[in-house]
């Protein structure tokens, strides 16, 4: 059937729009609390969420979807998202939850689905959970309505896992860190993180409000994290996102490595510790070329997916890869955990930061990367520009005129009448020449 309501990470709208309304919470809850009840035994499912002020609604609404169908539900409160996977496979969860809309902006919020094993859903669940959706709910009879429970050591669970990830017998004594936690769900864990394995800690997004997530802080607004560094004369600075699973790095100069930068650190690392499975690192169709010359330098393979974390996961579970990514900063490590994590990915960037003695900057700056052009191009009701043979012609001219030197990935989103061009050369001019002849023949669709 086709995907009406979960896109490429879950359920995802303008809250009290559909599909992020009560109805549509209540709905999936009842709906996948079904999907994961079989068997005899007591089901439970776990809920996190950020500190978006829609997020109180969503989770009543899951809570009487799930309860209604016979599930328990233990409520964690504010956490990132990558501890609803954790927690939900340590506490022997049957589903966790996670309610967030991640770096968007306080309007928005979402719902993303974990299993029993902390990875999120695949295709095939969601579809099949989306299915159940629009039938009748299998009621629990009275005596076996489920009840909510609040957990109030979740938050302080995922912290004493999150800094078993740090090298045991290394400290972070002497480093002066700022920490931007988006106002989003680590405004409280990240901080108290570094801090107990003995950094000076700088915090700023902290200081959440229910509308402030993402507002002019975090990785998509890392201007806030390099004033910062700046101001204070930090070694480093973390700027994660509303949910916490990217991460942007800020050097001691304000310069800022991206995922790229920070996975090609990482699979080095790894790579030269006899870690790095199959000497792998899975990222997607958007990462840099740089990135890809660099590691077949070092002997070592770039495997791409299509955008979105979850079928980097796929792709790292299919081929038994722990290590992976996109450039926007998810960094996935499967030895640790199941999915993007912002700040065990900046706790291997300060790991490496300690052992070689090396200053941010040095560490940051792996591999130079090529020139990139990113841009959208919106296209007008009932058309399409890439069946076009215009288009498809302006594409296939664009790759012979850079030939080896460039490539380019054109995409419909998934979400918008929108055209996604990404073009990267090693000569910018003839990169934006090459963008902008696609691009043009693109706008004659508007």
């Amino acid at each position: 059937m086709g995907r009406r309501l979960f896109g490429t990470d879950g359920v995802r709208g303008r809250a009290n729009d559909a599909p992020m309304t009560a109805e549509t919470a209540l709905r999936l809850g009842q709906a996948a609390g079904r999907y994961f009840t079989n068997g005899g035994h007591t089901h439970r499912v776990l809920i996190g969420k950020d500190t978006r002020r829609s997020g109180y609604m969503l989770e009543t609404a899951l809570i009487a979807g799930f309860t209604s169908v016979g599930m328990d539900v233990f409520l964690v409160g504010p956490v990132p998202t990558p501890a609803v996977g954790m927690l939900a496979r340590s506490m022997r969860a049957d589903l966790g939850v996670m309610i967030s809309a991640s770096h968007n902006p306080f309007q928005d919020n979402g719902i993303k689905f974990f299993g029993p094993d902390g990875f999120k859903l695949s295709d095939a669940a969601e579809e099949a959970i989306e299915a159940l959706v629009e039938g009748e709910p299998a009621l629990a009879e009275p005596t076996k309505i489920g009840r909510a429970t609040r957990i109030d050591d979740g938050r302080g669970r995922y912290m004493e896992f999150a800094k078993t990830t740090f090298p045991r017998g290394q400290r972070l004594d002497g480093l002066k860190v700022v920490v931007d936690c988006a106002n989003g769900a680590a405004y409280r864990t990240a901080p108290e993180v570094l801090w107990e394995l003995g950094a000076e800690v700088v915090p700023i997004g902290v200081k959440p409000d229910g509308f402030n997530i993402n507002a002019g802080v975090g990785s998509t607004h890392t201007g806030a994290a390099v004033d910062a560094v700046r101001a204070h004369g930090a070694d480093l600075g973390i700027s994660l996102d509303g949910d916490a699973d990217r991460v942007m790095i800020v050097d001691e100069t304000g310069a800022v490595a991206d995922g790229d930068q920070v996975m090609a650190l990482i699979a080095d690392r790894w790579a030269a510790e006899g870690r790095l499975a199959k000497g792998t690192l899975v990222a997607t169709v958007m990462s840099n070329l740089g990135l890809e010359r660099h590691l077949a330098g070092q002997g070592l393979a770039l495997l791409r997916t299509a955008v979105g974390d979850r079928y980097v996961v796929e792709a790292m579970r299919e081929g038994g890869y722990n290590l992976g990514g996109e450039q926007s900063g998810h960094i996935v490590m499967t030895d640790h955990v199941t999915t993007g994590d912002g700040l065990i990915a900046a706790l291997q960037f300060l790991s490496a930061m300690v052992e070689t003695g090396r200053r941010a900057s040095e560490l940051g700056r792996v591999f130079p990367a090529f020139p990139q052009v990113l841009t959208n191009v919106r296209y007008g009701k009932g058309a399409a520009p890439l069946d076009a043979a215009s288009v498809r012609a302006a594409i296939t001219a664009g790759e012979a005129r850079m030939g080896e030197r460039g490539r380019l990935v054109i995409r419909k989103s998934g979400t918008e009448p929108l055209v996604r061009i990404m073009g990267e050369c090693d000569d910018p001019e003839l990169l934006r020449s090459v963008v902008g002849a696609i691009e043009a023949e693109v706008a004659r669709y508007a």
